[in-house]
C-alpha cells in the first residue's frame, strides 16, 4: 500500500510543480511587457534623458582612436551601446527591431597613450584603455516620427560630462546619412554586435 501512495504523492507533487514553473513563465513574460522603457519627450519634441541605461542590455564597444586615424577621430571614444531590455526581448523573438526601441551610446574616454599608436601599458598589456566618461548619444525608432532619416532619429547629450537632461534630433546629415549608407540591418551597426547579428 505504500508504494501506490509514494507514487500518488510524486505525481500530485510533480503536477504542483509544473503549475508554479508555468504561472512563471508567464508571470515573467507579461512582466517583461511592462517592464518596456519607451521613449519620453518634452512638449516641445526634444528627447529626455533615457533613465537606468546602465542596468540595459550591452551589445559592444567600438573604438576608433585619434592616434589610428591621423589624429582626427570622428568618434575617437570607447562607445558603450546598449539596447532597452523589452525592445531586445521582441527582436530576440522575431528579429525585427520594435517602434519605440531605444539604443543608448555612452561615450568614454581613452586613456592617453604612451606609444606612437595611443597605446598604453597596463598590467593586462598593452591596449586601448577606458577613461573618463564624455556624454552619450541616443537612437529611437518611430517609423512616422522619423520618417525622412530612415525610421531613426538620433540624439546628442553632449560629447562632455555632465550629460544633457534632454536633446533636439539631429539633422539627416550627421548620423542618419552615415546609418542608412553603411549600417548593416535597419539602420543599425548589428554587424558589430554579435549579440544583434542573427
Amino acid at each position: 500500500m505504500r508504494i501506490p501512495l509514494l507514487i500518488a504523492g510524486a505525481i500530485s507533487g510533480a503536477i504542483a510543480m509544473t503549475s508554479v514553473f508555468a504561472q512563471a513563465g508567464s508571470t515573467d513574460d507579461s512582466a517583461q511587457a511592462t517592464k518596456r522603457y519607451l521613449p519620453e519627450y518634452t512638449e516641445s519634441g526634444d528627447l529626455i534623458l533615457p533613465k537606468n541605461f546602465h542596468e540595459w542590455v550591452y551589445v559592444g564597444s567600438p573604438l576608433t582612436p585619434n592616434a589610428l586615424n591621423g589624429g582626427k577621430a570622428n568618434f575617437p571614444e570607447f562607445h558603450n551601446v546598449y539596447i532597452e531590455p523589452g525592445s531586445y526581448a521582441i527582436y530576440k523573438k522575431t528579429g525585427e527591431f520594435p517602434e519605440g526601441t531605444i539604443f543608448f551610446k555612452e561615450l568614454q574616454l581613452v586613456l592617453p597613450g604612451q606609444n606612437p599608436d595611443g597605446s598604453r601599458t597596463e598590467a593586462s598589456g598593452r591596449g586601448y584603455f577606458p577613461g573618463k566618461f564624455n556624454g552619450a548619444d541616443v537612437t529611437v525608432k518611430d517609423s512616422k516620427r522619423y520618417a525622412d532619416t530612415g525610421g531613426w532619429g538620433y540624439y546628442n547629450f553632449n560629447h562632455h560630462e555632465p550629460k544633457a537632461a534632454t536633446a533636439k534630433v539631429r539633422p539627416k546629415a550627421e548620423c542618419a546619412f552615415c546609418h542608412m549608407a553603411s549600417a548593416k540591418k535597419d539602420d543599425v551597426w548589428t554587424q558589430f554586435y554579435p549579440l544583434l547579428d542573427n
